[in-house]
Formats: structure tokens, C-alpha cells, sequence
């Protein structure tokens, strides 16, 4: 990111360290990202701390988005995308948001999952910072 940029938080509502974190200049062509380390860290995790706490328990590896992209209908209202986990044998309560302006790479990563045929799910890690729990998505490993 340039020295250059602001760092104003994109959501005013939220807290400065529940903004979630992600860059859309990690992403080449139509929103791939530009390798398989690149994450997505969610925003909105604050009040949803008791449902990261459930899913640490869970196994790790089953852990993936079981939210569907926008639809157009929501796309034109701007809708943010609130996201649930599959863990294998549920499917969790909203955990988080996908940070402002970055709606279109979630979008893309679960329509390029979608269109290889298999689930259209993103892995997931579960990450504990000094603020709280918070949500990675995994999404290089959706190149």
C-alpha cells in the first residue's frame, strides 16, 4: 500500500481494531489473488466473539464459508456480506463482515470455486489477536 493512502477506518461505526484488513492490491486480473498467503480478515468479529469461541473447538481443516455470493439484487443495494462457517456438521451464526470495498474479491473467490465444480467454500482460520478472536480467510488458496 502507497505511504500515500489514508488510513481512515471504512467503517465509522465499528471499532478502529474491528475493521477488518485486507488490500485490493493483492489481487491481479479479475480479483485472483497473487498468491496462496494472501488472507482476508473479517470485520464486524466484535460481538460475535461466543460463535468464534464455539468453533475453536471444531477441527480446523473442516472449517470453510458457507456464505454464498451477493446476488445482483444485493450487489445493487451495496448489501455488506455477512459471513457464516460450515464446520463439517453445522453451519455456524454470522461471524463477521467482509471489510468494505473488498466485496467484490469474496465474490469472485466463491464464483471461481463454484465454477470448478466443487464447494464453494473458502478455508478459513480462526485467529487470536489482543482485541478478540478474530477471521482469516484463506482466500490465495482459492487461486
Amino acid at each position: 500500500m502507497a505511504f500515500w493512502r489514508s488510513k481512515q477506518p471504512l467503517d465509522p461505526s465499528l471499532a478502529a481494531t474491528d475493521q477488518g484488513s485486507g488490500s485490493i492490491d493483492d489481487y491481479v486480473g479479475v480479483l485472483q489473488p497473487k498468491n496462496a498467503k494472501i488472507t482476508l480478515r473479517l470485520a464486524a468479529s466484535d460481538p460475535c466473539q461466543d460463535e468464534l469461541r464455539a468453533l475453536l473447538d471444531e477441527d480446523p481443516e473442516a472449517l470453510a464459508t458457507a456464505t454464498p455470493a451477493r446476488t445482483l439484487q444485493q450487489e445493487g443495494k451495496d448489501e455488506q456480506i455477512e459471513v457464516r462457517i460450515f464446520s463439517g456438521r453445522r453451519v455456524s451464526g454470522v461471524v463477521g463482515r467482509v471489510p468494505r470495498g473488498l466485496e467484490g474479491v469474496y465474490d469472485e473467490a466463491v464464483r471461481r470455486l463454484d465454477n470448478r465444480g466443487g464447494p464453494a467454500r473458502i478455508p478459513v482460520a480462526i485467529v487470536e489477536t489482543k482485541h478478540g478472536l478474530r477471521l482469516d480467510l484463506l482466500i490465495g488458496q482459492t487461486r
